[in-house]
């Protein structure tokens, strides 16, 4: 289909800079994890990546086994890249990861140099790209030493197939160590990809936020949704066709956990005259160490509803202390509420 990009999307959102570093950054990357495998509508895929574009949304964010089947989210992107949006290649921030298992054997996943390596020249010809603009280690690996697998991101940029390098899932003590080799190598991390939401605070109570801003390290949180519990999706109901549906990572166990909280949290949300995923998707960004939130979109309508968080990015003292009054109140015991049907 043809495509011509809005010519005033970069006056629709305010950039962040990724921590010291030059690059500027929107406050919402769109994700391909779900929504753009091979078995998905590519036709809503393509518009919803218009229109993420045409908001100002430049950073486009894959692994290499996002599908499904693994792969196929690259090999989308990397049609689309070619087809409709190649006038644009320069103005798009394409990130990838490797470390997650990726095909069999004992190079298909985690941290080794030939593995890390490896990943990214397929991902680089399925992307129908020279470069990634940001290549990540997706996790650390406890066998490997973390010196080799710095080293594959350093050689990674040596042989200009990435711009830039991050992390991912590192905790504070085996991220400092990882920044520390890789800025002795002159390749210093840009960004650090960990989860983020109002339910998983790890990476404020560890220090890993303090470690970031210390180190200049931008943040891009992922799951700033919580796989949805932070949404009005499921206050009364489980629809279907949704990730809970499915049998999925998000579980009926941890909704009926939480569900009280959600409740509570989505009349704040309607008090500021915003849907739950709006303010959840603020309450991320207010912190200035957040470079970007993370969102996963199946629409145009997604992304717009998703960019309305913008609308309203402020929190009064108050709304912060109704919102973490109601993250102390205990989950749900077994009887105390029922389960949506």
């Amino acid at each position: 289909m043809d495509y011509q990009a809005d010519t005033e999307r970069y006056e629709k959102l305010p950039y962040r800079r990724a921590g010291r570093s030059g690059l500027f950054l929107p406050p919402l990357v769109l994700g391909l994890w779900h929504n753009f495998g091979k078995e998905d509508d590519h036709r809503e895929a393509r518009l919803t990546l218009f229109k993420a574009f045409d908001s100002g949304i430049t950073h486009f964010d894959l692994a290499n086994n996002y599908g499904p089947p693994p792969g196929s989210a690259e090999s989308f992107l990397g049609e689309v890249l070619q087809q409709e949006m190649s006038a644009y290649r320069d103005e798009l921030i394409i990130s990838t990861k490797a470390g997650y298992r990726m095909w069999p054997g004992p190079y298909g996943e985690w941290g080794s140099r030939k593995g890390m390596l490896a990943s990214l020249n397929q991902s680089l010809q399925r992307l129908r790209l020279d470069y990634v603009d940001i290549f990540y280690s997706h996790r650390p690996d406890p066998d490997t030493p973390l010196e080799e697998t710095m080293g594959a991101l350093i050689s990674a940029v040596e042989q200009g197939k990435a711009l830039y390098v991050g992390l991912s899932n590192y905790r504070p003590a085996e991220a400092r160590k990882a920044l520390k080799i890789l800025a002795a190598a002159g390749v210093p991390a840009v960004l650090h990809q960990p989860p983020y939401n109002m339910f998983n605070r790890w990476i404020e109570e560890e220090g890993l936020l303090d470690l970031l801003e210390e180190k200049g390290v931008g943040c891009v949180a992922f799951s700033p949704l919580s796989q949805g519990l932070l949404s009005d999706r499921y206050l009364n109901e489980i629809p279907a066709g949704s990730r809970i549906e499915k049998g999925g990572f998000l579980k009926k166990e941890a909704l009926r956990k939480k569900l009280p909280k959600i409740r509570a949290l989505a009349e704040i949300a309607q008090e500021r005259g915003q849907t739950l995923a709006q303010m959840a998707l603020a309450w991320v960004l207010r912190d200035d160490r957040v470079t970007s939130a993370l969102i996963g979109a199946s629409s145009p309508k997604q992304v717009e509803e998703n960019l309305s968080a913008f609308e309203k990015p402020d929190f009064a003292a108050e709304e912060l202390d109704a919102i973490e009054n109601v993250l102390a109140m205990p989950d749900a015991g077994e009887d105390e509420e029922e389960e949506p049907k």
